[in-house]
């Protein structure tokens, strides 16, 4: 049995691809178990954040649309040219530009796609966010495993009340991440995440790519790679030194965040809306 088939069979072999309609959320009240995180859809909406929810929203729609690109790349005709093209590195060139608000609401979005699923890992191992900012408690994650602490991938591959969503956090501090994410354990966990599942994306919300070696190691195994730059903030030639650190032959993009124009079109939307460009 393969390290994914065990997952499945630790959440009770509920299928990942079940065909449950896309606003098909389960409005429990919120909760956490050894499988199961709840994500607050309501807290999402406030946040000016992709949700399912039956309204249309700008944020929805310019998430529509990047999504697109890279749907095309990791499933399309010329996928084969890359490595791993259904895994999605999400990076900056320095902290708080965007890159965990990109990653999750990238992954809300393809999720509610009707023929694919989503497993957003927080890669960020440095100084992991994506349980801040879905506000659940720190958990037994991807350093976990890692370490050889956690046995199976499936202890730490977590249900959410998004029937297409699954989530990998972090896992525990350590010193030696670098290390961690260079060993044969992590090369065969991803290449078995990538290729289990014909429908699934796989998106790393990592760690800046200035000043931290853990970027590159996970760029290493991502067939395409977003740039979350800020509008107004981010250098010119801090977006160069970032590129030149990334795999050539990968698929790179940029989103623009935080962008003045958004604000203007959509009062009260704190990230401006990201436009996509360079796929």
């Amino acid at each position: 049995m393969s390290t994914i088939e065990r997952a499945l069979k630790k959440q009770g072999g509920k299928p990942v691809d079940s065909k449950l309609p896309a606003d098909n959320i389960k409005q429990n009240k919120p909760k956490q178990n050894n499988n199961y995180i709840h994500i607050d859809i309501d807290m999402l909406a406030e946040n000016n954040m992709v949700t399912n929810r039956t309204e249309r929203s700008r944020i929805n729609e310019e998430y529509r649309f990047i999504k697109r690109k890279l749907i095309i790349n990791a499933f399309g005709k010329t996928s084969h040219l890359l490595k791993n093209p259904n895994i999605i590195l999400i990076t900056s060139t320095v902290p708080n530009e965007g890159k965990t608000f990109t990653s999750i609401n990238l992954a809300m979005s393809i999720a509610l796609e009707q023929d694919k699923t989503v497993l957003l890992i927080d890669a960020d191992v440095v100084n992991p966010s994506i349980g801040h900012e879905l506000n659940y408690q720190s958990t037994s994650g991807l350093l976990d495993y890692l370490l050889g602490t956690v046995d199976d991938i499936g202890e730490v591959i977590y249900s959410t009340n998004i029937d297409k969503l699954k989530l990998l956090p972090a896992g525990s501090r350590h010193h030696l991440t670098h290390e961690l994410l260079t060993s044969d354990r992590m090369e065969k966990l991803t290449t078995e995440l990538a290729s289990r599942y014909p429908d699934r994306v796989i998106i790393l919300d990592s760690p800046p790519l200035l000043g931290v070696s853990e970027t590159q190691v996970l760029a290493s195994l991502s067939g395409q790679g977003i740039i979350v730059v800020e509008e107004s903030k981010t250098k010119t030639a801090s977006i160069s030194e970032a590129i030149k650190l990334l795999d050539p032959e990968m698929a790179i993009g940029f989103i623009l965040n935080k962008s003045n124009e958004g604000k203007r079109r959509e009062k009260g939307y704190n990230y401006g809306y990201g436009n996509y460009y360079g796929l």
